[in-house]
């Protein structure tokens, strides 16, 4: 790993280059500004620097959570955390709400198609007898 954070920072020419793409034409950005979107950069650098020790392509939470620690800012990591189990929970009930729709759903076609069968089965049922009607008096005409 990087023994300063420094060492992690972006080159400030990539980073003024950054900024200007972002930003329409006409608007300036202060020094401070930029210092702190490199500081930002670099969280993510160290952050990837854990992911591949972990010998994996992906950053997750922790990664970054970790990376902030590391860099100075554990005054953001407990509201984070705080923001990201909401977040979490928030995503878990909208995911049971949508399999329970999906069950729901699936239980009313379900139930349509067994009252689509026995709507067939009574179709079926009345053809039968008709024909049996129609047999008798053909026999009692005979």
């Amino acid at each position: 790993m990087a023994e300063r954070p420094e060492d992690l920072n972006l080159p400030n020419a990539v980073i003024t280059r950054i900024i200007k793409e972002a930003l329409p034409d006409g608007v300036n950005i202060s020094k401070e500004a930029r210092s702190a979107i490199s500081r930002a950069a670099s969280v993510f650098v160290l952050a990837n620097n854990f992911a591949m020790k972990g010998k994996r392509k992906t950053l997750n939470a922790s990664d970054v959570l970790s990376a902030m620690e590391e860099m100075e800012f554990q005054r953001f990591v407990t509201p984070l955390k705080e923001a990201l189990e909401a977040y979490r929970r928030e995503q878990k009930g909208k995911k049971e709400a949508s399999e329970q729709k999906k069950k729901d759903k699936d239980k009313k076609t379900d139930a349509e198609e067994q009252d689509k069968s026995r709507d067939e089965d009574n179709e079926e049922d009345e053809e039968r007898l008709e024909e049996e009607e129609q047999n008798e008096e053909e026999e009692v005409d005979n």
